[in-house]
């Protein structure tokens, strides 16, 4: 079962006790004193924007939608402490509604219109937009696959039609866009190039470069890397784009910036460990990451679920990179840096749950409350555009006239050629793991 469809269970730890929500005021309160947003927007002099929550698919406690936007509703976790809600969610569209029957409850409860029309959604029902902000969740529901692994998922269709509103209102907001834009490169440009044609801020991607990390580094910018690996569970795209995205949040700090990417490679089967001996780089990283968790030689040719395979990615400035799919170790980031002896080496460890809370999604959740208030971007929306593109050309990778390849063909991506320096500071959560809390859904079940 992939990554894409594990969305039925609601893992819960009935160890922790429950807050009420008295108890979870008291928290936010203390969260306020303790300043816990400094560097942010201030609370008391913030406007609440409205948000349009445009979905796919809303039906379960671990579908994206319900883990997004009941956040959006009761507030989220962020550096040890809860945040109380900053933004208020005014409509909903649901594309695949009759299936979406937690999506309908949570609506009736917290009196958010559902709209027929993503259109309809955004102006409210009126003639011209009417929110301030749009938070597309094109992920979960029943859609189909192709043979490269790739879900269907309708978010530039969806995308699409946000974008139509903008440009006959003449006006437009920031946009969340959960996961990778597209299956499709030309798709993914589109809407990337839309954001800048029509300036407005845009943002998403996965949540685990804004997990826990040990160490709770962030790497310099204009770091000399050399070559980076990152091991994680990979093998679909959608699990293959959570470590592109980490890869890709590590390797923008590299000196110089981003180069963007020359080519990409996907090499499966056995012939993963036969092109790891050809490019030691790559051995002796991954090596590195199995020494730091202690594991036996070996350890990743032997736990690959659905067999090993490795995403390689080549730099326009030189810099190599490869994604390994492997298990014990979450999402693993090493990198070979000039002038240091050992690799350094940042671990997103731990189920982010409970399941049913995702709690990984809490810093995603901060800065993207953070765009809506300020209409800046939380990282360069580029990043974003290249991990959609080294995810898309690695399934393209292994299929060529119709003919499957475990070593696949090396794709040269001339276009994939955005250039920018990082001038963030770190984006990750810190502090203690955030309790058990349920959502105050406004019904019992």
């Amino acid at each position: 079962m992939t990554e894409n469809h594990r969305i039925g269970s609601n893992r819960s730890n009935r160890s922790n006790p429950l807050f009420t929500r008295r108890e979870m005021l008291a928290m936010s309160g203390k969260a306020a004193l303790a300043g816990i947003t400094a560097g942010t927007v201030s609370h008391a002099a913030e406007k609440r924007p409205r948000i349009a929550c445009v979905v796919t698919y809303w039906a379960a406690p671990g579908s994206h939608a319900d883990w997004i936007i009941t956040k959006l509703l009761d507030g989220y976790w962020w550096q040890g402490a809860h945040v109380p809600s900053r933004v208020d969610v005014v409509s909903a569209y649901i594309h695949q509604l009759d299936e979406s029957g937690l999506g309908r409850k949570v609506c009736a409860a917290k009196g958010i219109p559902i709209f027929k029309k993503v259109s309809e959604a955004l102006t409210l029902g009126g003639e011209e937009l009417a929110v301030d902000g749009v938070v597309l969740v094109g992920e979960h529901g029943i859609y189909h696959d192709n043979l490269k692994g790739q879900t269907y998922y309708p978010r530039w269709w969806l995308y699409e039609q946000i974008i139509q509103v903008f440009e006959q209102s003449k006006r437009s907001v920031p946009v969340f866009n959960d996961k990778h834009l597209s299956t499709s490169w030309d798709e993914a440009k589109w809407m990337f190039d839309k954001s800048r044609e029509l300036d407005f801020p845009l943002y998403g991607g996965s949540s685990i470069p804004f997990y826990f990390r040990k160490p709770e580094i962030e790497i310099d910018a204009d770091t000399p890397i050399k070559a980076s690996v990152v091991v994680g569970g990979s093998r679909d795209a959608g699990g293959l784009f959570h470590a592109v995205d980490v890869l890709q949040c590590f390797v923008e700090r590299r000196k110089g910036g981003e180069s963007g990417v020359e080519a990409v490679q996907c090499i499966r089967g056995d012939e993963v460990w036969k092109w790891t001996e050809r490019n030691p780089w790559a051995g002796k990283l991954l090596d590195a990451i199995g020494k730091r968790f202690d594991l036996k030689p070996g350890h990743f040719r032997e736990t690959s679920r659905h067999g090993p395979s490795v995403t390689i990615v080549d730099y326009r400035d030189g810099t190599k990179a490869a994604v390994y799919t492997g298990r014990g170790v979450g999402w693993t980031y090493a990198g070979d840096i000039e002038g240091q002896n050992d690799p350094t080496i940042i671990s997103m460890l731990g189920w982010p749950g409970p399941y049913a809370q995702y709690h990984a999604a809490n810093a995603f959740e901060h800065w993207l409350v953070e765009m809506m208030l300020t209409r800046k971007e939380p990282y360069n929306a580029e990043r974003l555009l290249l991990s959609t593109g080294i995810v898309s050309y690695n399934m393209e990778s292994n299929w060529e006239n119709g003919r499957h390849s475990d070593i696949g063909r090396r794709i040269e991506t001339p276009f994939m050629d955005m250039t920018y320096r990082s001038t963030r500071g770190p984006l990750f959560n810190t502090g203690p793991r955030p309790p058990v809390v349920p959502y105050i859904r406004g019904f019992e079940k």
